[in-house]
């Protein structure tokens, strides 16, 4: 299981996501503001701005705050200007992390992301020295009660590059350039998924214990609790046991 994966079970069992529901509305509304603003104001042309609405209507986020993110990215309201850069990083026991932020002030986020490794026992490193360790896929996740075989024959008719059993759930994978049309066709065909988004899968996992994951978590949590912090991806590993001991 990917480390971006397991961070968003983790965080679901905390219960930590209805808790940060006003951060994750600060974090939609920049990426709709920026999709738009990159590739235009109408999400049927936009694929980028297309997924943003989406997963904002999935968080019950309120229509007038869509629209208004919409025009201000496009610049039919005033707002903030943001910009899109990745940082990236070593955590407890040199597990790979990719920060993706949208910030009107680099050097106020730059100085608060290094100061959050440094804090959880992690350093910040150059450009490009995990990135490459990653992939860019679409990620659909289905209930493990979903009919295994069917999905994998509609999910590749569709499309799609790979299907796994994961044990607790079934993985689609995707090109990103695909995953809208994947998506779209599975719901067509019946199935309803839990997740799905385009996300950094890692190639290779590090797994963590004890005081390492412990300090793993902590990293996670206070880089994703940060305003300019839109995604966080790494890729630890750590068993049921361990995290059943931590919770």
């Amino acid at each position: 299981m990917s480390g971006h994966n397991k961070w968003s079970t983790i965080k679901h069992k905390k219960g930590a996501a209805d808790a940060k529901r006003g951060k994750i509305f600060t974090k939609l509304i920049k990426e709709i503001s920026v999709a738009a603003k990159m590739g235009g104001a109408d999400p049927a042309a936009n694929p980028r701005l297309r997924t943003a609405v989406d997963k904002a209507k999935a968080e019950n986020m309120p229509k007038d705050n869509i629209e208004r993110a919409i025009k201000k990215g496009a610049g039919e309201l005033e707002g903030v200007t943001y910009e899109e850069t990745t940082y990236e990083g070593y955590g407890p026991g040199g597990a790979a992390v990719l920060v993706e932020v949208m910030t009107d002030n680099r050097n106020r986020t730059v100085s608060d992301v290094r100061s959050i490794f440094s804090k959880c026992n992690g350093n910040m490193g150059e450009s490009g020295c995990v990135s490459w360790m990653f992939d860019k896929k679409g990620f659909i996740v289905f209930s493990r009660e979903t009919d295994f075989d069917k999905l994998f024959e509609a999910a590749l008719e569709a499309g799609a590059e790979d299907v796994s059993d994961e044990g607790d759930q079934i993985e689609v994978i995707t090109d990103p350039s695909a995953f809208i049309e994947v998506r779209e066709a599975l719901e067509k065909s019946g199935f309803k998924y839990e997740s799905a988004e385009v996300t950094m899968i890692p190639q290779t996992m590090v797994k963590l214990e004890g005081k390492q994951a412990e300090n793993m978590l902590k990293l996670m949590d206070r880089l994703e609790d940060n305003d300019d912090v839109q995604n966080v991806y790494a890729n630890f590993d750590i068993s049921q046991e361990e995290m059943e001991r931590m919770m």
